[in-house]
């Protein structure tokens, strides 16, 4: 999630709807300067005891982000607390329970995008065997409570985590016990927008099923391959979905600008703080009548940190954001940029890609949406065969996508092989979460313990 540490008081204060629609406008490019941005989360445990270190402890998450500065990474403050990192491979930050994130910097293929992430699991492995901490990439924590977790010192977790009970049963888990790997990706124009987030937003349910990796609660199985996708379907109704409306004829940034106004607000940041406005009107916000702060008129930056509070499939900005992944080891990180730049970053690959999903009605969507948590990718695809027989041609359009934009490494190598892990998973019909299940019932013999030798970072 984003994060905040100066109030823009300088922006334009939002005076017509036009203004509304402006931060996502603005974020056309041409293709030459299409960039990919990259993030993913994982859970932070110490060693000894596998326990969740909290923020303030010897050798917990404080510790761990200021011993990252001897990298160059530079300090970010809220409240007195440093809940960031800032520097040239972008951003490093807390999630509600200590999840650490890389929010990597805007790159121009995925060459780049692997030696970013691979830079940054070595700064922390290196700093983390120093502190007894380690790393564990899945979609949700395996064998923690609620109440077991640490809560991270940002003032707008505490507001999210207060509300979150009043509009749905799982959003603390989804706050506290979750993990997610994402994508983000620029568009040329509005009408390349609508294609790119229609084809995305429908394929999302295929990246759930190939990422899954959540299969276990509280230590044992949970009926589920991804439980994080489930999570999400009783988190709150009024900010995640699937948004059959983009689908509609006249979609564009105008009619997002309708949805977010629907969407209830969390907060507004003003002097270094957050102030909870949860459940309250950005439309009232722009009448000055919002009731955390009568009279005033919302500025532009009060906008975007409202772009960043809804948690749709795919979401917009000034770019796309791709959202339906687990988190997962690090060769599946360079895996979903991978997918989704070959899916839409080349025009021949995105129109192919469309073809095979423009005849899916919204019904067929959704329980497609609705099937992937449990199923997989063994969940019925529209027109017919599975999720894993879709999966095939899918990615063979990826891998021509990426195959067009010619983007070679020093050894010649082009793009197409950050795609062979989902290769092997659609070979072996097996998701991360099967080999899970296999290991458990299997090797580990029902110790799930086993899970931190095997899977760590």
């Amino acid at each position: 999630m984003s994060t905040r540490t100066a109030s823009d008081q300088n922006d334009p204060i939002i005076e017509h709807r036009d203004q509304l629609a402006a931060p996502m406008a603005k974020g056309e490019k041409p293709r030459e300067q299409w960039r990919i941005g990259t993030e993913h989360e994982k859970f932070v445990y110490r060693t000894d005891d596998h326990r969740a270190p909290s923020y303030d402890e010897p050798g917990g998450i404080h510790d761990l982000l200021m011993a990252l500065t001897r990298f160059g990474w530079e300090p970010v403050i809220e409240g007195g607390k440093v809940i960031a990192l800032s520097g040239s491979d972008g951003t490093v930050s807390l999630e509600p329970a200590g999840q650490l994130e890389l929010s990597g910097a805007p790159l121009e293929n995925l060459h780049q995008t692997c030696a970013e992430t691979g830079r940054h699991l070595k700064q922390v492995k290196e700093v983390g065997a120093e502190l007894g901490l380690g790393f564990l990439g899945l979609g949700m924590w395996p064998d923690k409570t609620r109440d077991e977790l640490p809560i991270m010192p940002k003032g707008r977790y505490r507001i999210m985590l207060d509300h979150m009970p009043r509009v749905g049963s799982l959003g603390l888990d989804m706050m506290l016990r979750t993990c997610t790997i994402q994508t983000n990706l620029d568009y040329g124009s509005e009408a390349d927008m609508v294609q790119k987030f229609r084809v995305s937003l429908a394929l999302q349910p295929l990246a759930t099923a190939l990422f899954a990796s959540s299969p276990f609660t509280e230590g044992q199985p949970n009926g589920f391959y991804s439980y994080r996708s489930h999570i999400w379907t009783d988190t709150d109704p009024a900010r995640t979905g699937m948004l059959p409306f983009v689908f509609e004829d006249g979609f564009g940034y105008d009619r997002y600008v309708d949805y977010m106004l629907d969407v209830p607000m969390y907060f507004v940041f003003r002097d270094g703080r957050y102030i909870d406005a949860a459940g309250q009107s950005f439309r009232d916000f722009l009448k000055g009548e919002l009731p955390a702060l009568p009279g005033e008129k919302p500025y532009l930056s009060d906008w975007n940190d409202h772009l960043s509070t809804a948690f749709p499939e795919v979401r917009l900005k000034s770019f796309l954001e791709m959202r339906g992944a687990d988190g997962g080891p690090w060769n599946r990180i360079c895996a979903l940029p991978a997918l989704w730049v070959g899916l839409l970053y080349d025009q021949g690959a995105l129109d192919a890609a469309w073809d095979l999903v423009k005849g899916w009605s919204i019904a067929e969507q959704q329980a497609l949406r609705d099937a992937v948590p449990r199923e997989g990718l063994c969940a019925a695809a529209p027109g017919g065969g599975t999720l894993r027989d879709l999966a095939a041609p899918v990615l063979d359009i990826a891998a021509a996508g990426l195959a067009a934009r010619g983007e070679v490494n020093s050894m010649g190598d082009n793009e197409v092989g950050f795609l062979e892990p989902l290769r092997q998973i659609v070979k072996n019909g097996k998701s991360p979460a099967h080999d899970l299940l296999d290991r458990y019932h299997g090797a580990w013999g029902g110790d799930l313990s086993k899970i931190y030798d095997e899977l760590s970072f």
